[in-house]
């Protein structure tokens, strides 16, 4: 018997593994984690991150749809809308489905930006919701006082110290802020009910920032299912998928964050990172996370 011909079976073994891949349906995946704002640090979502990942993930040829997983506190409400909005141009521009999966939480402006998706498919546990507005600040009157220190201050216009910590609080700029906030509250219910329609029920609490588990707010229209990525698209597209990961590209001088801390080297001065890391995690403390 004669010996196979190994210099022709490769080639074949190879043309037929690039034809089943052709054959494949390609679902990419944008992972969108962290807190919502505008500095450029890791750990952190806004368009200038997001933007890049979501254009290469609908321009992938032949993909139905596009899957997001958003693991998210909130943050900035206007990078928050910006995310969203950009997200559904790209879905009517390159006509694909946006399927958008939701792990630990997608709250508050996470939950905006799930919302883009055509359908939200949550783990059971995912806290989801807290469609609301906060604002928070410190008061240092009465320190700076015990330690007999003199505020001084000039303005030009009487409403620029608006909020300084170092002064009394005045009724009239709490007022103009709770305005902002209800400002901001009603673009979040309107984005909201526009994008979930008669999926949402008329609980009383459903716009009050109040966040339940996935199991409830499966109830209250705020996801379609419960489920995880993994299965629900090898049970929508079978299990010859291939799932397409869209990663952030790295720079070749890119340094690996510090251990333990979530600062990175490469995100700017240093005390400045540090302040950044506790804040995202007092956000994310926020949910028990």
């Amino acid at each position: 018997m004669s010996e196979p011909d190994t210099l022709t079976e490769k080639p074949m073994a190879g043309w037929f593994a690039r034809l089943k891949r052709q054959r494949q349906t390609v679902i990419p995946i944008v992972r969108l984690q962290g807190t919502i704002a505008s500095e450029q640090r890791p750990g952190r979502i806004n368009i200038a991150t997001a933007g890049p990942l979501l254009r290469r993930a609908f321009r992938v040829k032949g993909a139905p749809a596009v899957a997001i997983i958003v693991n998210s506190p909130g943050g900035s409400a206007v990078q928050s809308r910006l995310v969203a909005k950009y997200i559904r141009d790209l879905a009517a521009e390159h006509r694909k489905r946006v399927l958008v999966f939701t792990e630990d939480v997608a709250a508050s402006g996470g939950y905006f930006i799930a919302t883009a998706g055509d359908e939200i498919i949550a783990d059971p546990s995912s806290i989801v919701g807290s469609i609301g507005v906060i604002a928070a600040t410190f008061g240092f009157v009465e320190a700076i006082q015990k330690l007999g220190i003199e505020r001084r201050l000039y303005t030009a216009g009487k409403n620029k110290s608006t909020l300084d910590p170092f002064l009394p609080e005045k009724k009239a700029d709490v007022d103009r802020i709770k305005q902002m906030e209800l400002d901001i509250h009603e673009v979040f219910i309107d984005w909201v009910k526009s994008r979930r329609g008669d999926k949402l029920t008329t609980d009383k609490d459903l716009f009050t920032g109040e966040f339940w588990t996935a199991k409830r707010a499966l109830d209250l229209g705020l996801v379609d299912s419960l489920g995880d990525l993994h299965a629900t698209i090898r049970e929508r597209y079978g299990r010859d998928v291939r799932l397409m990961p869209i990663a952030p590209k790295r720079g070749f001088f890119s340094l690996p964050r510090l251990p333990f801390t979530g600062v990175g080297q490469d995100g700017g001065d240093f005390a400045g990172s540090v302040i950044a890391a506790v804040e995202d995690r007092l956000l994310w403390s926020r949910f028990g996370l």
